[in-house]
């Protein structure tokens, strides 16, 4: 296995478009030639577009692009810029007037993170798919990413940065990978290094807290604290799979946010996993539902030690720094 930039999957191009002093952004995927695409929503507080059409026994066949947006149910009409994009390019299912492509969407809540009367819309989701083909691919606090925070149990003034990353993997000529916005109540825990490394800061700032047992130790509370969390993302493959088998590789995709954040898949959070399978090569399910669960790990790990501090939440390479200095 031979770990790959995501760019190097052909036919998908991904490009951010952010406002760093209102602290949001979108990203765009795009699949000009189409891909068969599947999803899977596991949070119990979704924001999303189009995703009935994606359902196995509905007729959609392709997908040309999936956004992933913050500004909460606001960030939705990032996709009217994708959609516009695509219609002038001539990118779409043909229905005689004009071209309608297919463009689905996620978003996150990053409202209390900058000026939150800033919100992705369309020309924000049209700038991101210029950049999709004029820019490379970066991580961190960019896109979708921009204004996300994890770590969020004991409020804002204990959580740390999120991000938006990615991660991709080939063996032979399969290739598989994720884009995925880290935007978790909770915290980020490492497979490899066998701790969490980004989450809820204790009350001095200078160590990393447990966002499970916070929450465990309030285990009677009622009150709604998480409503604004979320980690979304895209699982991209070159395999010929269909829409049945693609919603199952959004499930298993699934698994890489469960082996990284903690908890997943809370009743307030969104958690939602795209997939686009370009159909190039004809592979084994397993083989890469194994290498989609690596990739979106990969991917959320890569976001938050990429991310860069913003409106008062630090960084996981900042807090590193105040760590060594201490």
């Amino acid at each position: 296995m031979e770990k790959i930039d995501i760019s190097q999957i052909q036919g998908i191009h991904i490009g951010h478009a952010h406002n760093l002093e209102a602290g949001t952004g979108c990203t765009a995927i795009l699949c000009p030639e189409g891909a068969v695409s599947g999803v899977d929503v596991r949070g119990g507080s979704p924001g999303t577009r189009d995703t009935d059409a994606l359902n196995p026994v509905n007729n959609r066949k392709h997908v040309h692009g999936i956004l992933l947006s913050g500004g909460s149910s606001f960030g939705l009409d990032a996709a009217g810029g994708v959609m516009q994009f695509l219609e002038e390019r001539g990118i779409g299912r043909d229905v005689g007037k004009t071209i309608i492509p297919n463009v689905c969407a996620a978003i996150l809540f990053d409202l209390k993170c900058g000026d939150f009367k800033v919100r992705p819309g369309k020309e924000m989701g049209y700038e991101a798919c210029i950049n999709a083909f004029e820019q490379p691919f970066r991580s961190g606090s960019v896109g979708a990413g921009t204004g996300a925070v994890i770590g969020k149990v004991n409020g804002s003034r204990h959580s740390m940065k999120g991000g938006i990353g990615s991660a991709a993997f080939r063996v032979g000529e399969l290739v598989a990978g994720a884009v995925m916005a880290v935007n978790c109540v909770g915290d980020v825990f490492d497979p490899k290094a066998g701790k969490i490394i980004a989450g809820v800061l204790s009350e001095n700032g200078n160590e990393l807290d447990s966002s499970e047992e916070l929450l465990l130790a309030e285990y009677d509370s009622q009150r709604d604290f998480f409503s604004e969390n979320t980690v979304i993302g895209c699982v991209i493959t070159n395999a010929n799979f269909s829409k049945v088998q693609a919603t199952k590789l959004a499930s298993i995709g699934q698994n890489g946010i469960a082996r990284t954040v903690r908890p997943a898949h809370s009743i307030f959070d969104g958690d939602t996993v795209f997939t686009l399978c370009t159909g190039k090569l004809d592979a084994s399910f397993d083989s890469v539902g194994i290498l989609a669960a690596r990739a979106v790990e990969a991917a959320i790990i890569d976001a938050v030690v990429s991310a860069e501090s913003l409106h008062g939440h630090i960084s996981y390479k900042d807090f590193m720094n105040l760590k060594s200095q201490l």
